[in-house]
């Protein structure tokens, strides 16, 4: 990298070190936000370990871990002799409106490519015929009502709605124990923002849910797995319908995890998004039941998007009176609370819930065993566990890694989420999680088109496609 272009690299890092924390992890952060907006382009060679050192005046070795951290996320490549360089996408780069490049697994919200199948996200695309009662109730109970309308905490109904939901799971709970989010994605944004400071550690399990690696990640924090031995600022773990194993964690291990949690004085965020989405039809205790005295250091956050609708975007936490009124004053400050009126419908289908789920859950195992089906018939070199509840499937490649396949299936118009970006640590790169929420018919249609997309990777006949991607 020459003068002029290490000039404007620094002046594009600006005030990087002005925050708290170690120093690496502030500069891992500035360039993380330059990667993800795209202003640092995929390909894009960054300066030599001394030269940044130098030029930003520090030690090489706190270039270096921010380096390394950026890589095991994926945003860099770092080789011995060809320097470091911004990570090509997994996705072809595609830019919204104000030219800010997406997360590679989330590019097919903001454009979805046509003609391709898309693997990916994994959330249900038709509302239940119950959503339309549920909204026509909730037009109902605003006949009359004189109200503002902004409520932090969440709306005085649900609040008790989600309470009840936990008292009849055996989990003493009050609406003061509930908090109404925009989906659990704000949940964990929300918690991120007021457990965690800059270099704080995160432990979660390896895979999980890369949305919650992004939060911990843009809060500063360093992530690793349950078996560090690091002391942890909280830990995040989704023991029910995993995402995206679809494993259900045993009654002993929940326990053993949360002596743990105890022990350490950590906050244990149990995500329970998927919880009713068990294929035995009965959904485990919350981790919470298993605390020892009272439930203090567990928290619980949950959605309605898995559910029943990805577009009913109402969550909630469940913790202790305190924690919830210290996020209520966070959640006001950003946007004075959610909408009524959805809260109110998702008040309706949680009294609904077993008929919601029983439909739900019916579809979901037949898609599944359909899914695996198909794979064993015609890619029995690939290798998963069946999953007991959730929506998607954990899959072995054989050889190779999954982000230079998952160019290939694109070629082959079907898009898969590459392992790497659902582990701490930037692994499992033989890995790939496979949604069964297409109807079986179009599932089957998925699985031809991975079929000869590893033909053509593995070589085992000379590459095929149906059209060329512009990355």
């Amino acid at each position: 990298m020459n003068g002029a272009n290490l000039d404007d690299l620094v002046d594009l890092l600006g005030r990087w070190a002005s925050g708290r924390g170690p120093l690496y992890l502030l500069l891992a952060a500035r360039f993380r936000a330059l990667i993800d907006d795209g202003v640092l382009p995929s390909g894009e060679p960054l300066p030599p370990d001394r030269v940044l050192a130098t030029r930003l005046a520090v030690g090489r070795g706190t270039v270096v871990a921010a380096y390394d951290l950026l890589q095991q996320e994926g945003r860099v490549v770092r080789r011995q002799g060809s320097g470091t360089r911004v990570a090509p996408l997994n996705l072809p780069a595609t830019r919204t409106a104000d030219s800010v490049v997406a997360n590679p697994l989330l590019l097919h919200i903001l454009h979805p490519p046509d003609g391709v199948q898309l693997l990916t996200c994994a959330a249900p695309d038709e509302p239940p015929e119950a959503m339309v009662e549920a909204y026509q109730e909730a037009a109902a109970r605003l006949s009359g009502t004189r109200d503002l309308g902004y409520q932090p905490a969440g709306n005085p109904v649900l609040r008790e709605a989600v309470a009840a939901y936990y008292r009849d799971r055996g989990l003493p709970t009050t609406p003061q124990e509930i908090l109404v989010t925009t989906g659990a994605q704000q949940a964990l944004t929300l918690l991120a923002t007021l457990l965690l400071a800059p270099g704080d550690t995160v432990l979660t399990q390896a895979p999980t849910y890369p949305g919650a690696l992004e939060v911990f990640r843009h809060a500063a924090a360093i992530v690793k797995p349950l078996g560090s031995p690091d002391r942890p600022a909280a830990i995040y773990v989704v023991p029910t319908a995993s995402n995206p194993t679809g494993s259900i964690m045993d009654p002993p291990e929940r326990h053993r995890l949360v002596t743990r949690a105890a022990a350490l004085d950590a906050p244990l965020i149990d995500d329970e998004v998927n919880a009713e989405l068990c294929f035995s039809g009965e959904t485990p205790a919350p981790l919470a039941r298993y605390a020892a005295s009272g439930a203090e250091h567990v928290i619980t956050i949950a959605s309605m998007s898995k559910l029943v609708w990805g577009g009913l975007r109402v969550g909630w936490i469940r913790a202790t009176a305190p924690l919830i009124s210290r996020l209520a004053r966070l959640r006001a400050v950003h946007d004075l609370g959610g909408e009524v009126v959805s809260q109110l419908a998702a008040a309706f289908l949680l009294r609904r819930l077993d008929e919601v789920r029983q439909a739900r859950v019916g579809r979901l195992r037949a898609n599944h065993d359909h899914l695996c089906a198909e794979l064993r018939s015609r890619l029995p070199t690939w290798t998963f566990e069946p999953a007991l509840g959730g929506q998607t499937l954990w899959v072995r490649i054989p050889r190779g890694d999954v982000d230079s396949f998952s160019q290939v299936a694109l070629r082959h118009d079907v898009a898969v989420a590459p392992g790497r970006s659902f582990d701490p640590l930037g692994g499992l790169a033989d890995r790939m999680r496979l949604h069964f929420l297409f109807p079986q018919e179009e599932l089957t249609l998925a699985v031809e088109r991975l079929a000869e997309a590893w033909a053509a990777y593995d070589g085992t006949r000379h590459p095929t496609a149906r059209h060329q991607l512009i990355v």
